[in-house]
C-alpha cells in the first residue's frame, strides 16, 4: 500500500490544485493518510505570494522533512523537536518552485522533487518516475487547467466547495509576482464548470464558490462572447438548492450590466470580494492598477444601490512605497464612510521580481504595522456597526457545525460566523450540518453574528 499525505498552503485556488493532485494519487492507487508520521510520501503544496507566505512554506517543509528516512535513520533538519516516520519521498510544489526555480535545489537538499503550477497535474508520473540531478525539477510555463473529467478529492467539507473558472491573470500589478508564477490568462469552458458544478451538488454540496485570479474577467480570453454572467445563468439553472458565491473580483471588469444580470439569480449569495488595494489615484497608478479613485467610489455606490442587502469585501495595502501620511489620511477617511463590511489589510511587502522591487521601500516597517493598526481598528467599528443592521431578522444560513452556520455574507475561512443559540433537547434536533436552516439574529458584533434557529 503506497500512503501519500499533503499540507496545502496559501489561497483556495492553491488548494483546488491540491484537490486535484490528491485526486490523481488516488486514482493511481495511493492511500490519502493525514497522519504524516506514516506517510511514504509528503507533500507541501507551497504559497510564495509574500513573505510571510515563504515564510510559513520553508518552515512547514522543513519540518516535514523530519519525517523521513534514509537507511533506517531520521534525515531532517532539527526544527526544535524530533519527529520520527517513515517518509521516502519528500515533494515541494506549487508557487515557491514556480517562482524561485532551480534556487530551492541548493537551500533545500532534503527534498527529493520539486513541481512547479504548470506541472502539478503530473504528480504521478513524477513520483514514480526515477529520481536524478537533472529530472527532480518540473518547473514548466503554466498552461494547464483541469477540467470536470479531472479526478478531484475534495478537501473540504463537501456542502461548502471551490470552483476554479479560471487560471493565470493578465493584470500587471506592479506589487505582484502572480502572473509570473500562474501564467497567462486561461477560462475554462461554461459547459466544462456547469459539469463540474452539477457533479458537486450531486455530492452534497450547497455552496460553490467561484474563484479564479480575476473572476470578473473570465472568458475574457476565449473570445467567444463567454463571460462571467452567462456562466452563472448556467450554473443557476443547475436543479437543486445551493448558493454561488463570487470571490475575486476586479473592479473594472465589473459592468452596470454584469452587475444587473449576475445578482438577478436568487441562488448568487448578496456577497462581492473586490480587492481595491487603496484610494489614492497617485498610489493606485504607482501599483500598476487601472482605475482610479472616482471609478471605485462610483462602484461601490452603484453595487449598493442595486443590490439590497449586499455584503461587500475588499483588500488594502498600507505602506506602498510612496506612500504619504496624507494618502494614508485619505484611505483612511475612505474606509471610515463605511463602504465595506469586511477588510483585509497588508503590510506592502517588497517581492523580487515586481515592477515596484528597485523602488526604495520608503515606508518605516514600524509605520507600516502602525497604519495596518489604524486601518483595522477603524474597520472594527465600521464592521460593528454594518453588522447591527442584522439584529432582528431572519436570514437563511448554511449550518458548518451543531451551532455553527454561515450566512451569504459569511464566506468560509475568512469572515465571520453566525453562532445558534437555544439549542437543547427540549427545543428539537439540531439543524443538520450541510443543510440550510433560518435563524433569528439576536446579537452581533464586530465578525459574528448570534441568533435562534426558527426553522430547521
Amino acid at each position: 500500500m503506497k500512503t501519500v499525505g499533503l499540507i496545502s498552503l496559501g489561497c483556495p485556488k492553491n488548494l483546488v490544485d491540491s484537490e486535484v493532485m490528491l485526486g490523481l494519487l488516488e486514482a493511481a492507487d495511493y492511500t490519502i493518510i493525514q497522519d504524516p508520521s506514516v506517510a511514504d510520501v509528503l507533500i507541501v503544496n507551497t504559497c510564495a505570494f509574500i513573505g510571510d507566505a515563504r515564510e510559513e512554506a520553508v518552515n512547514t517543509i522543513l519540518e516535514m522533512a523530519q519525517f523521513k528516512q534514509s537507511a533506517g535513520r531520521q534525515v531532517g533538519r532539527s526544527a526544535g523537536r524530533k519527529l520520527k516516520g517513515k517518509c521516502k519521498k519528500l515533494v515541494v510544489a506549487g508557487c515557491l518552485p514556480q517562482r524561485y526555480k532551480g534556487e530551492l535545489a541548493k537551500s533545500l537538499p532534503e527534498v527529493d522533487l520539486f513541481i512547479g503550477t504548470g506541472d502539478y497535474h503530473r504528480i504521478v508520473e513524477l513520483l514514480e518516475s526515477h529520481p536524478n540531478p537533472e529530472t527532480h525539477k518540473r518547473l514548466s510555463t503554466p498552461t494547464y487547467i483541469h477540467d470536470h473529467k479531472t479526478p478531484r478529492k475534495i478537501a473540504t467539507a463537501k456542502h461548502a466547495v471551490y470552483i476554479k473558472i479560471a487560471e493565470g491573470c493578465f493584470h500587471g500589478c506592479s506589487f505582484c509576482a502572480i502572473p509570473k508564477i500562474r501564467g497567462k490568462f486561461r477560462s475554462r469552458k461554461i459547459d466544462d464548470i456547469v459539469s463540474e458544478a452539477r457533479q458537486l451538488i450531486k455530492n452534497g454540496a450547497k455552496e460553490l464558490n467561484l474563484i479564479a485570479q480575476d473572476t470578473t474577467s473570465y472568458g475574457r480570453d476565449l473570445k467567444d462572447g463567454t463571460d462571467l454572467a452567462k456562466l452563472v445563468k448556467k450554473i443557476s439553472a443547475i436543479k437543486g438548492d445551493f448558493w454561488i458565491r463570487i470571490m475575486y473580483a476586479y473592479p473594472t471588469s465589473l459592468t452596470d450590466r454584469t452587475i444587473d444580470e449576475i445578482f438577478s439569480h436568487k441562488k448568487v449569495c448578496r456577497y462581492l470580494d473586490i480587492p481595491i488595494q487603496h484610494i489614492n489615484d497617485r498610489i493606485l497608478k504607482s501599483m500598476g492598477r487601472r482605475e482610479k479613485s472616482q471609478d471605485i467610489k462610483r462602484l461601490v455606490s452603484v453595487l449598493r444601490s442595486k443590490v439590497p442587502g449586499l455584503t461587500l469585501r475588499t483588500s488594502l495595502i498600507v505602506g506602498f512605497p510612496g506612500e504619504t501620511k496624507s494618502d494614508f489620511e485619505e484611505l483612511l477617511g475612505f474606509v471610515r464612510e463605511g463602504h465595506f463590511d469586511h477588510v483585509g489589510v497588508f503590510t506592502y511587502s517588497k517581492e523580487e521580481g515586481t515592477p515596484v522591487f528597485k523602488l526604495r521601500d520608503s515606508v518605516p516597517k514600524r509605520v507600516k504595522e502602525e497604519r495596518r493598526k489604524r486601518l483595522m481598528e477603524l474597520q472594527m467599528a465600521v464592521s460593528k456597526k454594518l453588522n447591527s443592521t442584522w439584529l432582528g431578522k431572519k436570514v437563511k444560513v448554511l449550518v458548518e457545525g451543531e451551532k455553527v452556520a454561515r450566512t451569504q455574507g459569511q464566506a468560509p475561512e475568512i469572515d465571520g460566523v453566525t453562532y445558534i443559540r437555544g439549542l437543547s433537547p427540549k427545543s428539537g434536533p439540531a439543524p443538520v450540518v450541510g443543510t440550510f436552516a433560518t435563524v433569528k439574529i439576536t446579537h452581533t458584533d464586530v465578525y459574528d453574528l448570534s441568533g435562534k434557529a426558527v426553522d430547521r
